[in-house]
């Protein structure tokens, strides 16, 4: 039985009137509507945090709550990552509200940022895989969430884990602004994140903020929601549809253009599934939300974004690169997979475009690979298979990445 404050849904944001935000918003004259920024007018940015916060400190006592299921698709997850998950207390599972599983293993000894951690779950499992020489740190604006991760914090470090002291910690900050978080350029080696950017006023400051406390081979490795349009002005204000990890979607296409725009040039897709309302005949408060949302479809997708300045670029070029996997990642012994599109089976050779071999061989993971060949002479674009830009979900299609080639090539 889900819960429902207060009678009727609460309704959106108000809108500021007058000043020249609002001229912005509106669409041009010749109906082509731009991209949106991302980020809302600063007076209204507040309005949508304080919601958001509200809604996860308050409102939302555990995931029964929920009225939709966007924050409940995370799929079947690594053993490693359920046998450390068997581990966290309850109470930081019972407030967890992730969409994915940006878990990525063979991170032993890295320094791991997580965006808006919430009760600390993803933590929690990440202070597990990089071992005692590693840290995680999560970041949250949220105090009633921040007392719940912190409460267990130090006794499973070194009672569950068995380590000398903790390797975790928790700072109260807006994942807009890390700087005042006291997170340092180039000082971390995974950023990850769960089903939150979505519910950040201004997505764009996230990406740049995350690019500049990565260190170079760093990785942003998260998990979202994402629309298949823009959506409309009152979806994006409602309070609940917010907070439910729906309003503040973007468009798939454009998210990716804000990715290149901070400085993640070719971001690559891991998984997506497509998010389906539950109780729909059930709950009244579903329905109303359904009538908002319209024919609007979501999905839950884990992206994959490097920093690697310089070694990145707009396309799939050929220098004749190539790469072997080493088996070495634990939990990954016969095969890898970079992002949907490239599994690399152990041991043997595949032809890599620059970027990937950029991603595979000069980032974190370049212990586990072996990369031949240098950007030395250029022969062209990478030659792919066909032009699938867009792997069928139900009955529709999202624009994602391009595809392997049919002779074991991979982009």
């Amino acid at each position: 039985m889900m819960r429902h404050i207060g009678g009727s849904l609460p309704g959106p944001i108000p809108a500021r009137s007058g000043g020249a935000a609002d001229t912005a918003a509106q669409p041009p004259a010749n109906g082509v509507v731009e991209m949106p920024t991302a980020k809302q007018p600063q007076e209204e940015q507040q309005e949508v945090l304080d919601r958001v916060k509200e809604y996860y400190g308050e409102v939302l006592t555990s995931r029964d709550d929920l009225k939709a299921a966007a924050c409940l698709t995370a799929g079947s997850l690594p053993p490693l990552v359920r046998q450390a998950l068997a581990k966290v207390p309850n109470e930081i599972k019972d407030k967890f509200y992730g969409c994915g599983s940006p878990l990525p293993l063979g991170i032993e000894g890295l320094c791991v940022l997580d965006l808006g951690s919430g009760s600390g779950r993803d933590c929690y499992v990440c202070a597990a895989l990089v071992g005692e020489q590693g840290s995680v740190t999560g970041v949250d604006m949220t105090p009633a969430l921040l007392e719940v991760a912190r409460r267990h914090a130090a006794d499973y470090c070194t009672q569950t884990l068995g380590y000398a002291q903790p390797n975790m910690r928790f700072v109260e900050g807006r994942i807009e602004d890390l700087d005042q978080a006291g997170i340092q350029d180039d000082s971390v080696d995974l950023v990850i994140s769960n089903c939150v950017v979505n519910l950040s006023p201004d997505k764009a400051s996230v990406l740049r903020e995350a690019y500049r406390v990565l260190a170079p081979g760093g990785e942003m490795h998260f998990s979202d929601v994402y629309c298949d349009r823009r959506l409309p002005e009152e979806v994006r204000r409602h309070p609940v549809l917010l907070g439910e990890c729906l309003g503040g979607t973007l468009y798939i296409q454009d998210f990716v253009e804000l990715c290149r725009q901070a400085g993640f040039v070719d971001p690559r897709v891991l998984s997506i599934s497509e998010i389906v309302a539950r109780d729909e005949a059930l709950s009244p408060c579903m329905r109303e939300l359904q009538q908002l949302l319209g024919g609007a479809r979501f999905f839950s997708i884990t992206y994959r974004l490097f920093k690697l300045p310089g070694a990145l670029e707009a396309g799939s070029q050929d220098y004749g690169q190539a790469c072997k996997y080493k088996g070495t990642i634990p939990g990954h012994k016969s095969s890898y997979a970079l992002d949907q599109h490239n599994t690399f089976q152990a041991g043997k050779w595949y032809e890599v475009s620059g970027n990937t071999a950029a991603m595979v061989g000069d980032s974190w993971l370049g212990k586990h690979f072996e990369v031949v060949g240098d950007r030395s002479t250029h022969y062209g674009a990478f030659a792919r298979g066909s032009m699938a830009d867009a792997p069928a979900v139900g009955a529709a299609t999202v624009p994602l990445t391009m595809p392997c080639s049919t002779s074991g090539t991979c982009h």
